[in-house]
């Protein structure tokens, strides 16, 4: 154990509660590479955590790095309403099992407001056993723009972030970099603002590191008013027109057939439409052994490959605005190599 683990694992110990780190941002941010980059890098430290992610299907555990760690995979959809009570349970249950647990992160959906699921983690029995210790907020470099500025579920990750981590800094430039930091400003005054490539950042920056402010969330939760114009069942289940959060809506696909890497790359050039703002997946073609792990967010698109470790399958998720779902489904079936 280096110093720096050393000095995290003092911090933790140092304190009767179990700390907990929510890690927020909007849609292809770069919150999966950040929590891998923790789990990777962290010894010592035995971790929890819970994914939170809005689509039909669950994408992000397979994009999460294979540890020790308790891994646990909360419903989709809005983490406001809908899983409050199982993130509590989830979160009781890990204290309850794991008594030698240290910490504890949450990573919610990327059209999720943090504020909520902090109101949470107070207001539960919670607070006799874990501690906020802080909300990481990234923000894509490269695609920080009006699309998240005009969400209030954006504007909500911003103002509610301890650490904002202006994240995918090499795919820009400084003066693009010194500009966004502007902006960030504009919304939250006395921020801590910290630039990273693929989310590489010293834990002892990241982890235990005490900034959540209780009185300020007291106060700006007296005026907080759920501004999500979304309409949905308040249950665990919801039905597929309830998939959505403030007009973004999430089409899901998966097959046990290979793609055909040509009609695949037919799809991407010339149907995959500008309205798609993030999408994810796993994808599996006929031409090759290989697992590809495939990224869109904004107008980046990447595609890399890794061994199989798991059934072979393609599994898609698409997040944008007035996207036809039939239409996307026929045309991802059309890929698969007949």
């Amino acid at each position: 154990m280096n110093t720096t683990e050393s000095n995290i694992k003092e911090n933790i110990v140092s304190k009767t509660n179990i700390p907990i780190t929510i890690i927020s941002g909007f849609l292809g941010s770069g919150k999966t590479t950040l929590l891998n980059h923790i789990l990777t890098n962290q010894k010592g430290i035995k971790t929890a955590v819970l994914v939170n992610e809005f689509g039909e299907i669950g994408i992000d555990n397979e994009l999460i790095v294979k540890t020790e760690e308790e891994m646990i995979e909360l419903s989709n959809g809005c983490i406001c309403c809908s899983i409050n009570g199982e993130l509590v349970e989830a979160i009781e249950k890990l204290i309850n099992v794991n008594k030698n647990l240290d910490y504890i992160i949450i990573e919610t959906t990327g059209l999720a407001d943090p504020l909520p699921v902090a109101m949470t983690l107070l207001g539960s029995d919670l607070r006799d056993h874990t501690r906020l210790d802080s909300i990481i907020t990234l923000i894509d470099a490269e695609n920080f723009n009006d699309v998240a500025l005009e969400s209030s579920i954006g504007r909500s990750q911003i103002i509610y972030g301890d650490i904002l981590l202006l994240n995918k800094c090499d795919l820009v430039t400084n003066k693009s970099i010194e500009e966004t930091i502007v902006k960030l400003k504009e919304i939250k005054h006395d921020v801590r603002i910290l630039k990273s490539i693929k989310g590489d950042i010293p834990l002892n920056l990241l982890l235990s590191v005490g900034l959540f402010e209780t009185d300020f969330i007291n106060q700006k939760d007296s005026v907080h008013e759920h501004e999500h114009k979304h309409e949905h069942k308040h249950e665990h289940e919801h039905s597929e027109e309830d998939n959505k959060i403030e007009d973004f809506i999430s089409v899901s696909f998966q097959t046990k057939e290979p793609f055909s890497l040509r009609k695949f790359q037919y799809f991407l050039d010339n149907q995959l439409k500008s309205s798609v703002f993030r999408a994810k997946g796993i994808l599996w073609f006929s031409e090759s052994e290989r697992r590809h792990v495939f990224h869109l967010a904004g107008k980046r698109i990447s595609i890399e490959d890794s061994e199989w470790g798991e059934e072979r399958n393609n599994q898609l998720v698409f997040i944008g605005k007035e996207l036809d779902k039939e239409k996307i489904l026929s045309q991802l079936n059309a890929c698969i190599d007949k």
